[in-house]
């Protein structure tokens, strides 16, 4: 088959064709036939030598896939060969084929195809463990993304919103602002121009909001802290403006703030088939109802993947980045 390699870590220009042998499938695996491949900033990590995979996973770059079954191993369980699906992985999604494990597999949505159904499952998967499981939005709480108009964030907008709460996020130019506001988030504020504590203060009378799913920390934290109602949770999953802040924590303690994080990549897959079960119950409808859509900002054949990952890194897109396979 043929995949996308590297010989060694650097900027996207080490990413290169190369061919191999197919994997097989295991005990509880299929083997996919590969149509289409999400990026996700992860990727562009791993290839810069910051993101390793983790043991026993595959060292081909891409965490998510949708293609057609081509093989299943013994104790699978409800799929066949021919099959539609789509899958999380830990690794091999740059590839013509990709095993994938049954706990991760979802059939596509209703009306889609598989360059749409290949942008989910990374941040699905990500957008429901840390809002709903791990940060615990409920009821009428009140949410803001930071960072709106990243494949994560479009998502987390979109679901949260469908879900009935009042959402808020932040962007970086007046276009991704208003991106997000289509997608469902009641006022998007540009950082680089706006006080986004102060904005959304006034916007929920002072009270704040209740989640806040981050991907930046560094000197955002402290006003988040501010930001946060009594009571309130701040998730973190990545960090990119640093990973080092001083905090208050007489704050924390007096307002019972929360601060959490998490990564998925490595986590057990009995946590994500239950996750996976939780996403085919409240977000799959949803997306075979159309009230929740894909946004492709551009696609790219498996030969320009390092393409897909300069635009990636220039961060203008809006939505998702896909690799078309086959």
């Amino acid at each position: 088959m043929r995949f996308v390699g590297q010989r060694e870590t650097g900027g996207p220009e080490v990413l290169q064709i190369e061919e191999g042998a197919l994997p097989s499938a295991g005990p509880g695996e299929v083997l996919i036939r590969v149509m289409a491949a999400g990026v996700n900033r992860p990727d562009c990590f791993q290839r810069a030598g910051f993101y390793p995979p983790p043991p026993g996973a595959s060292p081909i770059i891409g965490l998510e896939v949708a293609g057609t079954i081509a093989a299943v191993g013994k104790e699978v369980t409800d799929w066949q060969v021919g099959h539609s699906c789509c899958a999380l992985v830990t690794g091999g999604g740059y590839a013509e084929y990709c095993v994938a494990p049954q706990e991760t597999l979802l059939p596509i949505p209703e009306g889609m195809g598989f360059t749409e159904a290949a942008t989910l499952p990374e941040t699905f998967f990500t957008v429901w463990s840390n809002v709903f499981q791990r940060g615990q939005l409920s009821n009428q709480e009140t949410f803001l993304v930071q960072g709106g108009s990243s494949g994560i964030g479009s998502t987390a907008i979109q679901l949260v919103s469908a879900l009935g709460h009042r959402v808020f996020a932040t962007a970086g130019s007046p276009e991704k602002c208003a991106f997000c506001e289509t997608l469902g988030a009641e006022r998007a504020v540009n950082y680089r121009q706006e006080d986004f504590v102060a904005v959304i203060k006034s916007l929920t009378d002072q009270r704040g909001v209740d989640v806040i799913l981050d991907m930046v920390v560094g000197d955002y934290l402290p006003r988040e802290l501010k930001l946060l109602k009594d009571g309130g949770r701040l998730v973190i999953i990545a960090f990119l403006g640093g990973s080092k802040v001083q905090v208050d924590f007489a704050e924390v303690m007096r307002r019972r703030l929360t601060i959490t994080g998490s990564t998925l990549r490595a986590r057990e897959l009995e946590f994500k088939k239950r996750v996976r079960d939780e996403l085919l119950n409240h977000a799959w409808p949803l997306l075979s109802q159309g009230r929740i859509n894909t946004h492709i900002y551009q696609q790219f054949t498996l030969d320009n993947a390092a393409k897909a990952h300069a635009v990636m890194e220039s961060g203008r897109h809006m939505g998702k980045l896909v690799l078309t396979v086959a």
